[in-house]
């Protein structure tokens, strides 16, 4: 390994929490144990013996595009059985204008979890719809901007992404956040959000659990995982922009593989569980701390 390559490891260790289009590169820019007893979460007007979901199809947000639901149409496991959309959904920071909050208004959402740091809600608090309650879970932090102008080119960029993804699995502080908003998510009855700033990252991460605690096939977390891109194509084409004009072009050539996702930032946090344990399973159960119970409340809540 070289010294730039160990050093930009060790920089990137330094600053695990950065979010890829969080306010700290770009503001002003544009843009239970196993003891206890199984309740199930409320699932709004699903009915026992029911086929289909009854919930309403998940809104497209302008506000927050980034925002969708989980089980995105009611993703198919590997054991024949589907997700259950208007469960758990995921998105970037909850700022919706006022059609957007109606919107969110009619999902019924009972909590809203962020894992932001201090320093990113300070800079873009939720705006709550009625009825949820507000937990927050900050997972990482670090010298963001410091790290993310040392990098020197694309490559470092994508190379300091890779490492953010790792960290979620080999970083001690980042495997207690995750095990936190699992067990909340497990515990607390009625639809769910989970977000950070960009809702790609940690939220991705997060995501990916859920649909692989289900039973997701892996090419189907990660094409879901992609569509990130696809979603924020035009806000990400926005903060390129405005980075361009604020910082130059090379500079923003070098921030953009931090602005999107690429299917090596995911594959990078699979690697490294089964680096570090071997499976998805030995990560949740030995890594997180999940009990049992934790996790066949989240299946039975994921999956029809």
């Amino acid at each position: 390994m070289t010294h730039r390559s160990t050093a930009l490891r060790r920089t990137t260790r330094t600053a695990v929490a950065l979010t890829a289009s969080g306010s700290f590169l770009f503001a002003g820019t544009a843009a239970a144990g196993a003891a206890g007893s199984l309740d199930l979460p409320a699932l709004g007007s699903i009915g026992a013996g029911s086929s289909a979901p009854a919930v309403a199809e998940t809104p497209r947000l302008a506000t927050i595009d980034n925002f969708r639901d989980v089980a995105g149409p009611g993703y198919e496991t590997t054991q024949g059985l589907r997700m259950r959309p208007g469960v758990f959904y995921r998105s970037n920071a909850v700022v919706p204008g006022d059609d957007d909050l109606a919107a969110l208004e009619t999902l019924g959402l009972s909590a809203i979890y962020d894992v932001r740091t201090d320093e990113e809600v300070a800079g873009k608090p939720d705006r709550l719809p009625a009825g949820a309650s507000y937990v927050r879970v900050p997972i990482l932090s670090g010298d963001l901007a410091g790290a993310a102008f040392a990098l020197q080119s694309p490559d470092e960029g994508r190379e300091f992404m890779r490492e953010m993804n790792r960290s979620f699995v080999n970083d001690p502080a980042a495997r207690a956040g995750f095990a936190t908003l699992l067990t909340g998510l497990a515990d607390t009855t009625g639809p769910q959000l989970f977000h950070c700033t960009a809702g790609k990252d940690r939220t991705g991460w997060a995501a990916a659990l859920l649909q692989t605690i289900a039973g997701v096939p892996r090419d189907t977390v990660m094409a879901d995982y992609l569509l990130t891109n696809e979603y924020t194509a035009a806000s990400m084409e926005t903060t390129l922009q405005g980075l361009a004009t604020r910082y130059g072009q090379e500079r923003a050539d070098i921030f953009a593989p931090m602005i999107g996702v690429d299917a090596s930032y995911l594959q990078a946090s699979f690697d490294e569980v089964e680096t570090e344990y071997g499976t998805i399973d030995n990560y949740l159960r030995d890594g997180l701390g999940l009990s049992d119970l934790t996790l066949a409340k989240l299946k039975l809540a994921l999956v029809l």
